[in-house]
């Protein structure tokens, strides 16, 4: 298939028996002159090492999302949208975020920095609710604190963007009802806060950042 031959180009994998017998019969040369190779015996061996790595598993949650990846794909869901790539052709699929090896450097870098930033906020909040439950026994309302992850991450989201619309400012909102019934009990009219809504995104200049890319590898069709 056009997947394995791709997958033969980049050293990622090597033909079984059979497809080596077959390829040797159809450019009628030996098996010899087929597997022929200049290179030494430590080359060859790390080459097999590096390929046993790269068909390691990586699995990595953080506050930002999951991402995980093998030998055949990558899967990534964060706060900035869905990626789906195929290791195998090359292609990819993805829906509000812009693939990492698309990013200019400076970028990268940013979006790195943001990650870490996101990262540290996570372990702060949990340390602070632990804080306050255990010290406070706030545990209620203290869990309101998590709902400032996906809003702090969303508001450097924003900034990097230059995009007010990616703020989560739902989110807020809703931060900020539940604050105004669980310490004043203002449920009503707090639920007024939800009409800011719809006028944030009105009034607000920026536009939606859901995107959806499919792209392949056009060199490898051909």
């Amino acid at each position: 298939s056009r997947q394995a031959v791709s997958k033969w180009e980049r050293a990622e994998s090597s033909p079984d028996t059979d497809n080596l017998i077959c390829l040797a019969k159809l450019y009628n040369i030996s098996l010899d002159e087929l597997l022929k190779t200049e290179e030494d015996v430590e080359t060859i061996k790390d080459s097999v090492k590096e390929q046993q790595e790269r068909k390691k598993r990586k699995v990595n949650l953080s506050a930002t999302g999951i991402y995980v990846e093998n030998e055949d794909a990558i899967v990534s869901l964060s706060t900035r949208g869905i990626l789906v790539k195929s290791l195998e052709d090359n292609e990819e699929v993805s829906i509000g975020q812009k693939p990492f090896d698309q990013l200019t450097e400076q970028e990268q870098k940013m979006r790195k920095i943001r990650e870490k930033i996101d990262g540290i906020y996570f372990i702060l909040v949990v340390m602070a609710y632990i804080a306050l439950g255990a010290v406070f026994d706030y545990w209620h309302p203290g869990w309101l604190l998590f709902l400032t992850i996906p809003i702090v991450s969303s508001f450097i989201e924003a900034i990097f963007n230059k995009n007010a619309h990616d703020f989560a400012f739902p989110i807020l909102m809703a931060l900020l009802f539940l604050v105004l019934g669980f310490y004043y009990d203002l449920w009503h009219p707090g639920w007024v806060v939800f009409i800011l809504i719809p006028v944030y995104y009105g009034v607000i200049p920026g536009k939606p950042s859901i995107k959806i890319n499919i792209t392949e590898d056009d060199e490898e069709d051909n």
